[in-house]
């Protein structure tokens, strides 16, 4: 991933809504939901919720596929994947333990209070 793409998407979920709709899409799996069930779980109004897909879509966070009258909104996985991995690219300085966190966290002791 480039980081001009890591920006988009990045900015994509830098807001409330469209951070609660991305959990959604990934909680929902590879099924997606319509966009009518988003709105009613989110409480988002359609204007809104219309809104808020486009910026995803444009990000290349979310997919949509036409089902009869529907339209199914999937969380784009190779996508979010490609995202998680150019963050935690070269994390803790290539420590083989990386994954588990332990590198990457400081010890209770040594951490500084804001």
């Amino acid at each position: 991933m480039k980081a001009d793409a890591a920006v988009a998407a990045l900015g994509a979920l830098a807001q409330d809504h469209r951070l609660a709709l991305f959990r959604l899409l990934v909680q929902a799996g590879e099924g997606g939901l319509a966009a009518g069930v988003i709105a009613e779980k989110l409480g988002v109004p359609n204007s809104s919720l219309s809104f808020h897909l486009a910026q995803l879509r444009e990000a290349g966070l979310v997919l949509q596929e036409r089902q009869h009258r529907s339209i199914i909104y999937r969380a784009n996985y190779p996508a979010m994947n490609a995202l998680v991995a150019y963050l935690m690219e070269n994390c803790c300085a290539g420590a083989a333990d990386c994954g588990a966190g332990a590198a990457c966290e400081t010890p209770a002791q040594e951490r500084k209070s804001a």
